[in-house]
């Protein structure tokens, strides 16, 4: 059983749908089970129905305004680069409301359901092929997979959605009485979740570099650099996630083929740009491409 596995990353995301456009449209590979985990999660289904190119317009055209209903973000352009600062006014509206979150996302989960039908969905289940998400339980501080056979239309899209809420900046979900965020806080690279569902062999998409290049700038506000100890925090539990994947893999003899990013892409992966994740997109693709045919070049 052959598996595809897809990290958290946000807007990053658009790299990994380069990578997985190669692997499905040139290399041909059909998979049996299919992991995202936040940004992951919003790929996976399309990936799985072999729709390409809906989803590369669906991922590169996203903008801010359909994704969050209250946007706790300003970003300025200074020196070329993109400075994040706080939004003042919607921040403080959201504390007038007694909100426990930064920001609201739920334009995001309209815009998942506009774009994922329940046609699309009806022909995902009878596929057979196991598509997962990845949770955080945060009441019961706990990761949690959900599957597409497990659930009907509204729910799944749900837990796609809720996967992918990346709070305190987005919204907090409750649902059956438990309180969930993104997929990322508790497993942002789910390796051995698809061992542990019998793939023998996986291609994992991790949208981080595999080791850092150069020092970070850390923010220069407090929120900024709340944002940046996330991205820290977040990178220690990616090391865990893929530590642990790999043992489970020699452990059961399952066959892993890591995919990093080359470069490091963005700063601030909650900010959506369009021509950027156009780009990202297609730098996923060559890079694939490029490693693919090196190796077949190294071959005896």
């Amino acid at each position: 059983m052959r598996a595809l596995v897809i990290s958290g990353g946000g807007s990053k995301g658009a790299f990994g749908g380069g990578v997985a456009q190669y692997l499905l449209q040139e290399k041909e590979y059909k998979y049996d089970i299919l992991i995202g985990s936040s940004t992951g999660s919003l790929l996976i289904p399309h990936l799985a129905l072999g729709e390409v190119e809906k989803i590369y317009r669906i991922y590169t055209n996203v903008d801010m305004g359909e994704i969050f209903d209250i946007n706790p973000f300003v970003v300025k352009h200074k020196d070329g680069v993109e400075v994040v600062s706080i939004n003042h006014f919607n921040v403080i509206l959201q504390f007038l409301k007694g909100k426990r979150t930064f920001g609201e996302s739920y334009k995001l989960r309209k815009y998942i359901r506009k774009n994922f039908t329940l046609k699309e969905f009806t022909q995902l289940k009878a596929l057979g092929c196991d598509i997962v998400v990845t949770v955080t339980n945060l009441s019961k501080n706990e990761v949690e997979y959900k599957s597409i056979k497990d659930f009907e239309y509204n729910e799944f899209c749900d837990w796609i959605w809720i996967s992918c809420n990346y709070i305190p900046f987005m919204s907090l979900v409750k649902k059956n009485n438990y309180e969930y965020g993104d997929g990322g806080f508790s497993s942002l690279v789910p390796i051995r979740e698809a061992i542990n569902r019998g793939a023998t062999e996986v291609d994992v998409v991790i949208l981080e570099t595999e080791m850092q290049v150069s020092s970070r700038s850390i923010g220069k506000n407090p929120f900024s650099l709340m944002i940046d100890l996330f991205q820290t925090l977040l990178i220690q539990v990616e090391k865990h996630d893929i530590t642990i994947g790999k043992l489970s893999a020699k452990n059961k003899n399952v066959k892993l083929n890591l995919y990093y990013t080359p470069t490091q892409l963005t700063n601030n992966a909650l900010i959506f740009n369009k021509e950027k994740m156009k780009q990202w997109w297609r730098q996923g693709y060559e890079y694939i491409k490029n490693k693919s045919d090196l190796m077949s070049d190294n071959l005896p």
